[in-house]
């Protein structure tokens, strides 16, 4: 079945599938036909009658007629020079290659034949589009003068092939011909459009020694010296001649501030823009359009925003270009909503909208999934007939894949005249993020056979799709047939492999290929870092944050604010609050994301004072606190017994912030009352909650009654956790052990079969530490080498003599703890902590990661080990960090 869309005539009305959408664009309405008069329609058919040498002045040898004329000369008859050059312009008039290339083949019979017939010759083969026969005519031509020159350099020019514009401008210099005031600047601007500053400056030097800056009628050239100097970005050479000039007009306005804009110096451009205004020159709608598209570029639509709204309370009307540069530069800073309204705004003001404002709306409803707002611009854009451009099919394409549409977008990509290498990369990226990589393949291979090249970006749409498809051999072999491609593999390339590692939970291959990457000299970008931090945040990843932070200083990414703000937060999960402080205390500038890293990390090592003291220091600098902040500030609270300040907070939230609590405020408040031995308040607190209480809720009732020893209340909050956490062997063990402990067997068997019956296997613990970049595992009970050994028996002598009473877990109190040292042998983070003394260096943290709870014994002496060894030691097991400095730990003994 043919797309109806395609079918559709920019006059017919709107195709069949949309006759009954809502009208989502009010305002998309078909441009005003221009009406033409019966006069003009008549006068415009008997132009059409004109032969195609109308132009030309009459021939009295050949009657005044082109073809006559060429027919005439073909038979032998001689023709004066100005005749000749005549029926040439006739040529250029009518874009006759072929009646030129005949007139060409009689230039022997052209009477009193000069220099100027041949360069007319050079001038129509160029103006006709065949710049190789002009060039064939130029290089036989015995005596080339400056209009030659000019001839042959105005072809390359509007060709837009720059460089040969430079290599005739040296031809013509060896020559010695000198450029006038009209050919100068066209040889300027090609040294604008290579960058070619060098030559620049010679041109420069030479309209000097010329003498032609200094006529205030020559400002033309002076302002192509000055448009070189900036768009080849040298703003101070450019500013030098801008002072300079003894005229400037607004075209000498427009390339200063276009300069300053193009090198990003946009507070330097709006100062010279009011300047303008000042010196009495009014800027006009390019001077304008300038600043607003360069604030768009530069990620700044809201300062853009106000340029256009000023625009017009300066009498300026806004053309097509100033609102198809604030659309699209809402769409690409992520505004596609407000992209979408200005588009609307567009079509009420009466500007008509071009090609490239119909892709950008398209665009924003692709990034929206609008599908019914992007089929009403598909039929706008067959309305205003720019259907046919291939950058609003490529929008079209991209929007409909987006939007799960793929059968049409199939069509409109195989109904395209023309298709580009984005129309090939929007289809294959349609179909590999839809999970269709054998389709997406199928285009991937035609694409060659096409005569379309296969860029970096098409690659890398293959590599994602096969690693989002869990293919990852697949991905890997185009991975290295890129290289046999002679295609350049760039930073999305390696991007998309380490974020596959991720993906497949390895995060070691994923750093391996980061230093790979680097090891190719390609430059890993915010995304590669923001990519790999959240992959490091535990205890044995500090020495790799450390490797990605010296990264990031060589590479000054420092100061991108995102990247700090992940720093600040890896450091802390991944046991160094010190380095995360220096991160955080260095940031020229801070977001609310800043803060709430600093102050979560803060809480998470028990350094709730510090914690409390940033909160206050934050709101004083005007930022406004959100959610995830106020949970950690209650934490904070909790740890210090703050009871009243607590729920001074939990009552702020809603009261003076308008902020409504969520279940980790509520977990954070139960932890408060839990610390502080208010049981029942913490308990009554749930029963009120508003939304219903999850896990973590649960839990934190639950380690408040087993450290107070509240059976009743702990068999509560086992039995919910139980409902919600059926098959948790620790879950299971903790409620048989509840309902036992608080009198109902029967429960405890039933909790017991349920057990057995689920097949629920519990396993002891197990600790993994890092030793010289290895990975080590303990298990409880397992065997320690022979100085291992000695060390614990050491650490248990040194104990002993020290008279600390170590808890006994006798049975009557709840626990959550593996079984007994006596009957699995020694628990695994007591092996780990052993081994560590004796393998690592004294200045350096034991880093230990728990599979389970550590236990009240082991927590007891972790403690005396770092008072007695002077050793800090970090256990993170999954209920939280433990931190044991001094004889103390983190988490103030309650977890």
């Amino acid at each position: 079945m043919q797309n109806p869309f395609l079918d559709c005539h920019p006059t017919d009305p709107f195709p069949n599938p949309f006759l009954n959408q809502p009208k989502l664009f009010r305002f998309l309405r078909p441009p005003r036909k221009t009406i033409i008069t019966p006069f003009l329609a008549q006068k415009s058919k008997q132009n059409q009658q004109l032969p195609a040498a109308t132009g030309s002045p009459k021939l009295p040898e050949h009657g005044g007629h082109l073809q006559q004329a060429i027919t005439a000369l073909e038979q032998g008859s001689p023709i004066r020079r100005r005749a000749y050059m005549s029926l040439l312009q006739s040529c250029i008039d009518a874009d006759s290659i072929d009646d030129g290339r005949r007139l060409h083949a009689s230039l022997c019979l052209v009477q009193d034949r000069n220099p100027f017939v041949e360069t007319k010759l050079v001038s129509m083969y160029a103006k006709c589009g065949s710049l190789e026969d002009s060039r064939r005519v130029f290089a036989g031509m015995r005596e080339r003068n400056l209009f030659t020159w000019s001839a042959m350099i105005g072809g390359y020019a509007r060709e837009q092939r720059w460089g040969e514009v430079v290599d005739l401008f040296f031809g013509m210099m060896h020559e010695g011909v000198l450029p006038d005031t009209f050919l100068l600047p066209r040889i300027l601007q090609a040294c604008s459009n290579t960058g070619n500053l060098g030559t620049g400056r010679l041109l420069h030097s030479l309209a000097l020694r010329l003498g032609l800056l200094d006529s205030s009628k020559e400002a033309r050239v002076s302002n192509s010296v000055l448009a070189m100097y900036a768009k080849c970005g040298e703003l101070d050479s450019a500013l030098r001649f801008f002072e300079r000039m003894g005229r400037r007009d607004r075209v000498s306005w427009n390339s200063i501030i276009s300069g300053h804009c193009q090198c990003g110096v946009h507070e330097a451009a709006l100062r010279l823009f009011a300047r303008m205004r000042a010196e009495g020159i009014e800027p006009g709608v390019v001077t304008w359009n300038i600043l607003i598209s360069s604030y768009n570029r530069s990620s700044n639509p809201d300062l853009a925003m106000e340029l256009m709204e000023q625009m017009e309370s300066s009498g300026i009307a806004q053309d097509v270009f100033t609102w198809t540069s604030m659309i699209s530069g809402l769409a690409q800073n992520d505004r596609m909503n407000e992209a979408l309204d200005l588009f609307q705004e567009m079509l009420l003001s009466g500007v008509e909208p071009n090609g490239m404002t119909v892709a950008s709306a398209i665009s924003a409803c692709a990034s929206l999934q609008a599908l019914d707002n992007g089929k009403e611009l598909h039929s706008y854009a067959i309305r205003i007939g720019c259907i046919h451009s291939t950058l609003v099919g490529n929008s079209l394409i991209d929007m409909y894949a987006k939007c799960a549409r793929l059968e049409d977008a199939q069509r409109i990509f195989e109904e395209m005249a023309e298709k580009d290498v984005f129309t090939w990369n929007s289809m294959i990226g349609g179909y590999t993020r839809a999970g269709y990589c054998g389709k997406a393949y199928d285009l991937f291979s035609r694409m060659e056979s096409s005569g379309v090249c296969r860029n970096v970006v098409t690659w890398n749409a293959m590599i994602s799709g096969y690693i989002q498809n869990g293919d990852e051999d697949q991905a890997m072999e185009l991975f290295h047939m890129m290289e046999i491609e002679g295609i350049r593999r760039n930073t999305a390339t390696w991007n998309t492999l380490i974020a596959g590692s991720l993906q497949n939970g390895d995060p070691d291959q994923a750093l391996r290929i980061f230093r790979q990457m680097q090891a190719f000299s390609v430059r890993p970008n915010s995304v590669t870092i923001l990519s790999l931090l959240p992959a490091c945040t535990n205890l044995l990843s500090v020495l790799k944050v450390k490797e990605i932070h010296s990264f990031i200083l060589q590479n000054d990414l420092q100061l991108d604010i995102s990247i700090a703000n992940a720093l600040v937060d890896t450091y802390s999960k991944s046991g160094d609050i010190e380095y995360a402080r220096v991160v955080f205390n260095g940031l020229p500038r801070r977001d609310l994301i800043s803060w709430n890293s600093m102050i979560a990390g803060l809480v998470l090592h028990g350094c709730s004072h510090h914690a409390r003291d940033l909160f206050n220091q934050m709101k004083q600098e005007g930022i406004r606190p959100n959610k995830a902040i106020f949970a950690s500030v209650i934490n904070a609270c909790g740890l210090d017994g703050l009871v009243n300040e607590g729920k001074k907070l939990f009552s702020n939230m809603t009261e003076e912030y308008q902020l409504s609590p969520g279940l980790e405020h509520y977990t954070g408040m139960v932890n408060l009352l839990g610390r502080s031995g208010r049981l029942r308040e913490a308990s009554d607190l749930i029963e009120n909650v508003p939304i219903e209480p999850d896990a973590a809720l649960w839990n934190a009732l639950l380690t408040a009654a087993r450290i107070y020893g509240n059976i009743r209340i702990a068999n509560l909050a086992a039995t919910h956790l139980f409902k919600l956490e059926p098959r948790n062997p620790e879950t299971l063990r903790l409620l048989s052990h509840a309902q036992a402990l608080y009198g109902k067997s029967n429960d405890a068997s039933k909790v017991s079969r349920s057990k057995k019956e689920g097949s629920v296997n519990e396993s002891h613990g197990c600790c993994w530490m890092e030793v010289k970049q290895k990975v080590i595992t303990f298990s409880t009970g397992s065997q320690l080498t022979l100085n291992s050994e000695c060390k614990l028996a050491e650490i248990n002598s040194r104990i002993m003599d020290t008279n600390e009473v170590i808890p006994d877990f006798d049975g009557t109190l709840l626990e959550i703890e593996e079984d007994s040292e006596d009957i699995v042998g020694t628990h695994s983070e007591k092996l780990a902590v052993a081994f560590g003394l004796v393998n690592l260096p004294t200045f350096r943290a034991i880093r230990i990661v728990k599979s389970v709870r550590i236990c009240t014994d082991c927590h007891t002496i972790c403690k005396l080990i770092s008072k007695l060894y002077k050793r800090e030691i970090l256990i993170k097991d999954p209920k939280s960090l433990h931190r044991f400095k001094g004889g103390t730990c983190s988490c103030r003994d309650y977890w």
